[in-house]
């Protein structure tokens, strides 16, 4: 049997009715607890389906509600109204603790990805170990990005789209500015802007400068 006479017998089954693709879509998502991509739907439901409609629809159906869909990266996933994740909070298990350095490595690749560990160091002042690089890929945080094209092809690191889900960010475009972390009291024991930071430290102009040479995430 020939392609051809496989998508003629395809095509002699309708795609089910939209309000049958939304329920599709919804129980996919509910039922898989990391973000769906559009193209991972269509893989999933009935030939002539258009997922990406019924994620449309159902966004909005899910306006207001106590869950909502939101977009993480090029995925989708189901998750708790912002106003009402303080019902989530006895639910919630804190398994490690991120040190210093890891905070101030992951701040650094959030702000000025794609990101290489030689640049790291340069803006923290200090090497990074391989210890603080390694849990940030374990928690699945960071991952490697592309290549620079400079003398020794040096890998660089970017944030995930788990990163950005735990965050509940839909793009890194998404982080909170300086007068932001500044309002949430984050940056109250940084040095003040201008100043030179001392052993180990960060200043905020270095952590935040390259906000807008941003390159995009998921950058391969």
């Amino acid at each position: 049997m020939t392609d051809h006479d496989d998508e003629q017998g395809q095509s002699l089954f309708a795609a089910p009715p939209m309000g049958e693709q939304e329920r599709m879509v919804e129980a996919i998502l509910f039922a898989t607890p990391a973000p769906v991509t559009v193209s991972e739907l269509t893989g999933r439901m009935p030939h002539g389906s258009d997922p990406a409609t019924a994620l449309a629809h159902l966004r909005k159906r899910y306006e207001g509600r106590g869950v909502r869909l939101v977009r993480v990266g090029e995925a989708w996933a189901m998750r708790t109204a912002p106003d009402l994740g303080y019902l989530m909070q006895k639910e919630t298990v804190e398994t490690r603790k991120l040190s210093r350095a890891a905070v101030e490595t992951l701040a650094i690749i959030a702000y000025h990805q794609p990101v290489t560990r030689a640049e790291i160091e340069e803006i923290r002042g200090v090497s990074v170990s391989r210890g603080t690089v390694d849990q940030l890929l374990e928690m699945g945080w960071i991952r490697f990005g592309r290549r620079k094209m400079t003398p020794g092809r040096p890998a660089t690191f970017v944030v995930t789209q788990e990163f950005l889900d735990h965050f509940g960010l839909e793009s890194a475009r998404d982080l909170p500015g300086l007068k932001e972390l500044r309002a949430a009291g984050l940056l109250d024991n940084r040095p003040p802007p201008g100043s030179v930071p001392g052993p180990g430290e960060t200043s905020d102009d270095d952590l935040l400068a390259a906000d807008d040479e941003q390159s995009e995430l998921f950058e391969e």
